[in-house]
């Protein structure tokens, strides 16, 4: 194996979401702790939430003039060529004058034209991808590419054989300890602790299909002595807060977005989540029962295949999106009901957690430089 050494100058680059972003930021701080005097610089889409998240953690981002393909036909579309040729060229400005030892590339528009002129001047190149199908981006990429350090087994369909490196998904350290606040959980969030806590989660935009059913489900919950710590997210809060103030329920507690996630998770006896990548491999970390109603609107359904690794281990339930309002409350009761059932699922979903995610990883770009 090669002389690994120290990273002095890295671009990182990807987003759109935050599955795509919270890793890069993991990855970003861990290379930061093994050389605090290291300059990063991030890469994002102009527009695109990585233009103020990644500022926020401390980095500083350039943005490019890039955007997805749409699957219908539209300005956009029109418009993708010279997109992908701006956003080449001023990759190539950046990586000339930023001079990085490596490029890595975490998914997202953004990661496609930067890693591949970085390929092209012979900057050495990692990718992560997060999911258990990978992305269109990467995908593209996977030639290209020194490295690629994915999440989950079964990844050598899409990128070649001998790049690949399991390594899991980084998230934030904070989560790694979550189990030990439970207390501070419960005061934070103004918690009964003789009451088992159901925590829902849609993402931080919010999903319409978990916040319908749970509209519609809540009082089942609530009649069966369950507390409700709900994420709604930011596309449905309004709506669905005004809709519970109305009726007036208590041991109900609905949040927009929760910062504390740590604080969350510590206070779950049972989780309700869609199946992001990022939102997978903190659970796991946590080793929380869960329920996973997986968007379908995602590119190649790739949030089922992220709970499919889970439910066919026997770490996870699973309940369709089409399904989510007849089944997901009886589901979810039958869980609380059964505490051999929660105990197996948790023992089972730490068993796929991979803590130092971001450490393995950065080893990996030691290696490339």
């Amino acid at each position: 194996m090669a002389q690994s050494q120290i990273i002095n100058r890295v671009i990182i680059s990807g987003g759109g979401t935050g599955g795509h972003i919270y890793p890069a930021i993991a990855i970003a701080n861990e290379i930061k702790n093994r050389n605090p005097k290291v300059e990063i610089l991030f890469v994002g889409a102009e527009g695109k939430m990585e233009m103020t998240k990644v500022p926020e953690a401390g980095y500083p981002i350039e943005g490019l003039w890039i955007s997805g393909i749409q699957r219908r036909l539209t300005l956009d579309n029109l418009a993708f060529p010279l997109k992908l040729i701006s956003s080449l060229w001023k990759a190539r400005k950046i990586i000339k004058s930023f001079k990085p030892d490596l490029a890595i590339g975490v998914g997202g528009y953004a990661s496609g034209p930067l890693l591949k002129m970085a390929s092209r001047m012979g900057i050495p190149t990692l990718i992560q991808e997060q999911n258990a199908f990978a992305g269109l981006t990467n995908k593209w990429l996977a030639d290209q590419v020194d490295k690629v350090c994915v999440a989950t087994p079964g990844m050598d369909k899409f990128f070649p054989k001998e790049k690949i490196v399991i390594t899991g998904n980084p998230v934030r350290s904070d989560i790694i300890g979550a189990n030990s606040k439970r207390l501070e959980g419960l005061t934070h969030f103004g918690l009964d602790s003789d009451k088992p806590v159901l925590l829902v989660l849609g993402g931080s935009l919010g999903a319409r299909t978990i916040n319908d059913t749970m509209l519609q489900d809540v009082e089942k919950y609530l009649a069966a002595g369950v507390q409700v710590l709900w994420q709604i997210g930011k596309f449905y809060y309004k709506e669905v807060s005004s809709t519970l103030e109305a009726k007036g329920l208590q041991d109900v507690h609905p949040h927009e977005f929760i910062k504390a996630m740590d604080l969350a998770y510590s206070v779950a006896d049972v989780v309700i989540s869609r199946a992001g990548a990022l939102s997978v491999s903190e659970l796991c970390l946590v080793g929380k029962p869960t329920v996973f109603v997986p968007s379908p609107n995602v590119a190649e359904d790739h949030q089922t295949k992220n709970a499919l690794q889970l439910v066919e281990a026997d770490a996870a339930l699973m309940v369709k999106d089409v399904e989510a309002k007849s089944k997901l409350a009886e589901v979810t009761l039958d869980l609380f009901q059964n505490e051999a059932l929660r105990s197996k699922l948790s023992n089972a979903i730490l068993q796929q957690a991979r803590p130092h995610a971001a450490a393995e990883i950065v080893n990996e770009a030691e290696q490339l430089v």
